[in-house]
């Protein structure tokens, strides 16, 4: 039975890349990527903060707001945005044109590369959120656009030693911004944010804490609502507004991802899973995972099993 078994904590995959259009390949392995925000423009979105990737968003047309944990800001003109892994991120869309382009890269990535890790420690920009939204002169627009355009030809281009230029383009990146340093002040957050953030903090929360003798705690409108002193309808309707979902679809979707990670990175039985994210039996998780999958839990292991399933230890 489950309880018996060891607790193990269950590290997310964190590979699903949230600027970037969801496919059924989101679990394969990478190390850095790069896109173009014309052919990939960004929706409205809101990420928690469980990612294993570090962002540069490069914005060059389009307008919207973008929030970095408690701070706001409405961008219309070029700017530049370093995201750490850990931030709590959104983008309310409010154009309909996009121009720049936003590179994904991963911890590990840096870990192959002392002098990049160097930089990006070295100075603020994914370590300090006051200092990672940069507005851009025209002459640093044109230098950060083309060692992005650069970038994008080599990421498309790929070869053995891509992985290795792309780095060295990051770390110029960084030291032209830099150069530009004007960081602007965020726009004050309101209270409906607020309540929003924290909704996605304490659903994060739950999810890091799933294992075997600690299944997952709160799970319906109501008991979140009730974690943070809110009523349910008006959090639904906060919800609703700011990201276009209520807070029923962001609960399924967080349980559903939590879901395809047991299945990808252990080898637990079924009715393990279920439990563990809160189904009482495995009929009932093999449905509602069927339900939004198209697939059932099985049928999804087969395709992304990982080489080396993990232990129970």
């Amino acid at each position: 039975m489950a309880q018996t078994l060891d607790i193990q904590i269950i590290e997310q995959l964190r590979d699903v890349p949230d600027l970037t259009p969801v496919t059924r390949d989101y679990y394969e392995d990478w190390n850095i990527r790069v896109f173009n925000r014309e052919l990939f423009a960004c929706k409205n979105y809101l990420s928690p903060n469980r990612r294993d990737f570090y962002k540069i968003l490069f914005i060059t047309k389009g307008i919207g707001v973008f929030t970095l944990g408690a701070n706001t800001y409405y961008i219309e003109d070029p700017t530049i945005l370093f995201i750490h892994p850990n931030e709590i991120i959104s983008w309310k869309n409010l154009s309909d044109h996009s121009g720049g382009y936003y590179c994904l890269f991963k911890k590990r990535y840096i870990e192959q590369f002392p002098a990049l890790r160097a930089i990006i420690e070295r100075y603020p920009l994914f370590n300090n959120a006051a200092k990672s939204v940069v507005r851009l002169a025209s002459d640093t627009t044109a230098v950060i656009d083309e060692l992005f355009e650069k970038m994008h030809r080599e990421a498309l281009n790929g070869g053995d030693y891509v992985e290795d230029s792309l780095q060295a383009y990051i770390q110029l990146m960084v030291v032209e911004t830099m150069k530009a340093a004007n960081f602007p002040k965020p726009d004050a957050i309101n209270e409906e944010l607020r309540h929003v953030h924290h909704f996605f903090q304490l659903l994060e929360e739950e999810a890091a804490h799933i294992n075997y003798s600690q299944p997952l705690r709160i799970k319906t409108v109501k008991e979140f609502a009730s974690e943070l002193a809110v009523h349910p309808n008006h959090l639904n309707a906060l919800l609703k507004k700011h990201t276009g979902q209520n807070v029923s679809t962001h609960i399924r979707s967080r349980i559903l991802d939590e879901s395809k990670t047991l299945l990808v990175q252990t080898d637990w039985p079924l009715q393990d899973i279920g439990f563990a994210i809160g189904f009482a039996d495995q009929p009932n998780f093999t449905q509602f995972f069927k339900k939004n999958t198209g697939v059932t839990p099985n049928e999804f292991r087969k395709e992304y099993k990982v080489s080396k399933p993990r232990d129970h230890k």
